[in-house]
């Protein structure tokens, strides 16, 4: 694999191209990595009693539908972002995951998984008594995205 940066003072936006004779898994490790970088630089705005708040995407353990709104859970706080969850499916990294109808998980934030055969399991995390449930159609996606992350 060659590696080729070109210069370009015309362009208005960074661009990325990588070209390749087949897809695999390198190719995909690489897109991966080169998106959440991306996202990583990305701001999103965080509500809570009127204010906007500006942190780190990292420090929120989950996303999740609440009535008409989505919330942002952190270790100590709720916060409401302006996006539908599938919009944040689209824009957040990939430690970010999918795990119910009204659920986006960090997977970094993961302490614990107590898993239930028959219904729903508990997600526990570090530092908080916070917990989430992660549904049985989800469960296999999530234990492998566990598995991939980077220790």
């Amino acid at each position: 694999m060659k590696i080729k940066i070109e210069l370009d003072d015309n362009l208005i936006e960074d661009e990325i191209i990588i070209k390749c004779s087949k897809i695999d898994s390198n190719i995909q490790k690489i897109q991966t990595t080169i998106s959440d970088i991306v996202a990583q630089n990305k701001q999103m705005s965080f509500l809570k009693d009127g204010k906007k708040h500006y942190f780190p995407l990292d420090t929120i353990l989950f996303f999740e539908t609440n009535n008409n709104s989505i919330n942002s859970h952190t270790e100590n706080d709720v916060f409401q972002v302006k996006y539908k969850l599938y919009e944040l499916e689209n824009i957040l990294p990939s430690n970010f995951v999918r795990i119910s109808k009204s659920t986006i998980l960090n997977i970094n934030k993961v302490y614990s998984i107590d898993k239930n055969i028959v219904s729903s399991s508990i997600i526990q995390f570090y530092k908080t008594h916070k917990q989430v449930y992660v549904s049985r159609y989800y469960y296999k996606q999530l234990q492998e995205q566990l598995e991939r992350r980077k220790l």
